[in-house]
């Protein structure tokens, strides 16, 4: 948090609590399109469950349990706190990928990157039929539920691909910038494609949003 401690016990307090008192509330980001604006790829009753549903818990857990994480921190309950972390970590992970996904879909999505990503994607994969099918094999491979993503490894200047296990955070937990995710938790895809993974996986390229993906690698690249 951004507050300064006085050395005074009194305002030890009182400095972090303005802080979060402060805060605002997650809310639930809009679709930039309507729920049915992907099919055939993706059904608007996914879309909607999606969305509306699941979505929108990840939200509403996220303020309740950091509204906890306050009252831990005011009572200087480090025990609290450090209990507090797996769920600040669920539900704070899908709100943090779920706002991501949206925006890496579009109606208008598909085909190939162009320009700088595309350059890079060759750089770093050889092709985009390698990365496209690297990333497929990452994902398809997720044990349970989870994500497959592209990143970008600011350190080394680089792509790179990941798996993240349940909801967890790409840049939270591996460092990597997220560029673009794919959830593989089956409420993303069963009430179309069943449990039948690879099929939803070779659909959702068809929806791809590149130039949501190509403007989060030129910002992550400044």
């Amino acid at each position: 948090f951004s507050c300064f401690f006085s050395s005074r016990s009194s305002v030890k307090l009182i400095a972090p609590l303005g802080c979060l008192v402060s805060r605002q509330k997650h809310t639930l980001p809009d679709l930039p399109y309507d729920y049915g604006a992907l099919e055939p790829h993706i059904s608007a009753e996914i879309m909607q469950l999606h969305h509306s549903k699941h979505h929108a818990t990840y939200v509403n857990n996220l303020n309740v349990t950091e509204e906890k994480y306050k009252e831990a921190l005011a009572k200087g309950d480090v025990t609290a706190q450090v209990s507090l972390q797996p769920a600040l970590k669920f539900n704070g992970g899908g709100h943090i990928n779920h706002t991501i996904f949206w925006t890496n879909l579009s109606p208008n999505g598909g085909g190939e990157p162009k320009g700088e990503l595309m350059e890079a994607i060759k750089r770093d994969f050889g092709s985009f039929a390698n990365f496209k099918e690297k990333l497929t094999a990452v994902s398809v491979g997720v044990q349970g539920s989870g994500w497959g993503w592209l990143g970008y490894n600011k350190e080394q200047g680089r792509l790179q691909i990941a798996a993240c296990a349940n909801q967890d955070p790409l840049q939270g937990t591996t460092g990597l910038i997220p560029l673009l995710g794919i959830d593989v938790w089956e409420h993303a895809y069963y009430l179309q494609y069943k449990n039948v993974r690879p099929d939803y996986l070779k659909a959702i390229w068809n929806v791809i949003n590149w130039e949501n993906v190509s403007s989060r690698y030129a910002t992550c690249k400044k």
